[in-house]
């Protein structure tokens, strides 16, 4: 029987594993030719900065390998300040949270390409106000003259949904209403102050808070969520006008096609991830219409906490 040589056989092995539906992953193409040399990404303190850090890390350096272009981190001490350094530092992108990406979009023109997916396949989160169980507190009616810990100014999770939550329960002046109300800086620090009793109520991250009920049992036990608010998209990375077509091609090639690479894989476990999925604007229009019902504008919004 007549046989293929051995380099024609190679050569068929190889064209049938490129054919759609085959099981090989594709090559991930390495960007050499942007005349971005490095970039500069900055991080929200969703968590605390070593935190942050150990977690963005390996994915900065996988990034940093495929395309050629030396990826920096910037941790920032708290969500606005992204805003505000974006342009005084030089900024190239960061990984916004749903309403700093909003706000940096109205403001700075900035454009999102991805976001991850987390191990469970979900690409959102949502907001969660919560209070001790042995509070006693069971609707706005019980929150009044108690204290209230929100995130930060510039958070969807942590602020904007409870603004949206006061409005729909005829709350027009929280100041007034809560007998004190504060930013605690993070999510991770506003569920501990309810945890603590250093707070009475408190709105956060439902993310964050399922983490730490994991480490921490008791937190689950002893807290009640009194209010789920509508998905938003997870925290995505977002770059800046005028950087090159070929430096965001090839960021964006290398973020969604990891999840096909061994090596982009063990990095994906390590960040929490099962893949990065493709974003746009229009993903954020839930947030819009929460920024548009509790009065805010986004280009002249003061998001520095008071």
């Amino acid at each position: 029987m007549w046989k293929l040589p051995a380099t024609l056989s190679i050569l068929f092995l190889f064209l049938f594993c490129m054919l759609p539906g085959s099981e090989a992953a594709p090559p991930l193409t390495i960007i050499k030719s942007s005349p971005e040399t490095e970039l500069l990404i900055g991080l929200i303190p969703e968590q605390q900065i070593f935190q942050q850090i150990a977690r963005y890390t390996p994915l900065a350096n996988y990034i940093s390998e495929k395309t050629g272009i030396r990826i920096r981190l910037k941790v920032l001490s708290r969500y606005g300040n992204i805003i505000d350094n974006f342009v005084s530092t030089g900024m190239d992108g960061a990984f916004f949270g749903s309403f700093t990406y909003t706000l940096a979009h109205a403001k700075l023109g900035v454009e999102v390409i991805a976001r991850p997916e987390n191990l469970n396949g979900v690409s959102t989160y949502h907001g969660i106000l919560f209070v001790r169980k042995d509070s006693g507190i069971r609707d706005i009616r019980g929150m009044a003259k108690k204290r209230f810990v929100f995130v930060d100014k510039a958070t969807t999770a942590g602020y904007l949904t409870a603004l949206y939550y006061f409005k729909m329960h005829g709350v027009h002046d929280y100041r007034s209403y809560f007998r004190e109300t504060y930013f605690a800086g993070t999510h991770m620090d506003a569920i501990r102050d309810v945890f603590d009793r250093k707070a009475d109520i408190g709105v956060a991250k439902n993310s964050v808070f399922e983490r730490l009920a994991s480490e921490n049992p008791a937190i689950a036990r002893e807290l009640q969520i009194l209010e789920t608010f509508p998905v938003v998209p997870e925290n995505g990375l977002a770059l800046r006008k005028g950087l090159s077509d070929e430096a965001k091609k090839g960021i964006k090639t290398v973020l969604l096609t990891m999840h096909n690479d061994p090596e982009g894989q063990k990095v994906l476990v390590q960040f929490g991830a099962r893949r990065f999925i493709a974003t746009t604007d229009k993903d954020y229009e839930p947030v819009s219409r929460f920024a548009q019902e509790a009065g805010i504008d986004l280009v002249k919004y003061n998001y520095l906490n008071e």
